[in-house]
Order: C-alpha cells, then structure tokens, then sequence
C-alpha cells in the first residue's frame, strides 16, 4: 500500500470501502491506482484471479470503488481546482467569469444544478406575487378587501371566484 493511502484510511472511516476486508480493500486501492495486471493484483492480495474477477462483480465492492475514488479526488484535487476557480474569476471573459462564479455557488451549496441567477430571480418573483394573492384572499376572507380604492388581482393560475 502507497503512503497516501495509509493517509486516506484516516479520513473518514465511513462507507463500503471502509467495510470491506483489508484484502479486498487493498484490490480495490491497486485497481485505482492502475500500474498492475489483475493477474498482479490477485497474486498481491493473496487470491486467485478468478477470485478477483469475483470481487470486481460484486455490488458492495464496486460501491467501495466510487467511494475510494471520490476519496482520493477530493483529497488531492479538490483544493487545487477551487483555488484555480477562484484565479478565473479575474479573468479577461466575462462568460468565463460568470460560468466560475456559478461553479463556485453550486460547490457551496448555494445554486443547484439546474438554477441559474435568471431563475433564481423569477423564482423569488413568482414565490412574491403567491405571497401576494394568499394576502389578498385572506384580506377578502376578514373583509378588508371591502374599500373602493383597493386593487384589483388577477390570479390566472388558481380559480379564485368573485363574490
């Protein structure tokens, strides 16, 4: 096993790789780091082959080999790519300005995946003009929507019925 897996093991101790024997997550840190035939990698767990194309099948340990790779992505990658993230944001583009800006959001947590800045804003429109009609009902329900100089509400999405 290399010295950044002793490391990784450390991380967070969670999950399918974490669940599996120390042979097979050996298999799977070989398979990862991709220098060994399978043929190489069975004979270095102490197993058969076949024994491997086995494991390899296997629902829990193809699991553990996501998570083994998400792992190591996010420990050596994921500060690298944020900081050139945030060294794009002065870029020269302002397309790759704003795509960095959205990136950086959705890693936050703050924008999902199918949100954009145009949406968002008529999402914030649209959830207003809701809040406004449900005022309005409940203003005509108590009677204060009685005055002549009230405003009129069109509501073209629900059946609101004049009295």
């Amino acid at each position: 096993m290399k010295k950044d897996s002793k490391k990784l093991d450390k991380i967070g101790q969670l999950g399918p790789f974490f669940e599996l024997d120390k042979r097979r997550q050996k298999a799977v840190i070989l398979l990862f780091e991709d220098e060994l035939t399978d043929e190489e990698i069975a004979k270095n767990v102490q197993r058969r082959r076949s024994t491997l194309d086995n494991w390899k099948n296997d629902d829990k340990f193809k699991a553990a080999q996501e998570q083994y790779k998400k792992l190591v992505v996010k420990k050596d990658f994921e500060s690298k790519a944020l900081r050139e993230l945030v060294n794009l944001l002065n870029a020269k583009s302002e397309m790759v300005r704003l795509q960095t800006a959205i990136t950086i959001l959705k890693m936050s947590g703050m924008m999902s995946d199918n949100s954009t800045p145009e949406l968002d804003k008529a999402k914030v429109r649209k959830a207003n003009a809701e809040a406004d009609i449900a005022r309005w009902r409940a203003d005509k329900l108590t009677g204060k929507n009685k005055s002549d100089d009230s405003t009129v509400l069109v509501d073209d999405i629900g059946d609101v019925e004049d009295e």
